[in-house]
């Protein structure tokens, strides 16, 4: 068995539903009791959140649902002061041996993202917006 490696802080997770009909989606996560907190309807992508649970809808944007970490905020999506910026953290993955399916631009800094999928075919995206 390997070593374990630290805790990386990977900034607020949620999960990115690939959704056939935003509206009906929007619908049914509302009797379970979730609200829009952002995103919008002409651009077919809505986040909700119920208590400290985010989930995104979005259509004709992702091929899957989708498990999605957003380095540099926090729980309630607010920017953090201090965090492992989306590219340090894609350069210890693929020192580890993981080869991103989508990389960002090592040569940018503020918003980028990349894209990991784990040994069972689940995407990770890391998505940076600061």
């Amino acid at each position: 068995m390997s070593t374990p490696t630290p805790a990386l802080p990977l900034g607020a997770f949620s999960l990115s539903l690939a959704v056939k009909d935003l509206a009906a989606s929007l619908a049914f996560y509302e009797v379970l009791g979730f609200r829009q907190i952002a995103g919008a309807a002409a651009a077919k992508f809505l986040i909700l959140r119920n208590g400290t649970t985010t989930i995104g809808l979005f259509q004709d944007h992702l091929p899957s649902n989708t498990i999605t970490f957003n380095p540099g905020w926090d729980a309630a999506n607010q920017p953090l002061a201090d965090f492992v910026d989306v590219r340090e953290l894609q350069r210890r993955f693929r020192a580890a041996g993981i080869t991103p399916t989508l990389a960002a631009d090592e040569s940018t800094t503020g918003p980028a993202h990349c894209i990991v999928v784990d040994p069972d075919g689940n995407a990770i995206l890391f998505d940076q917006h600061v």
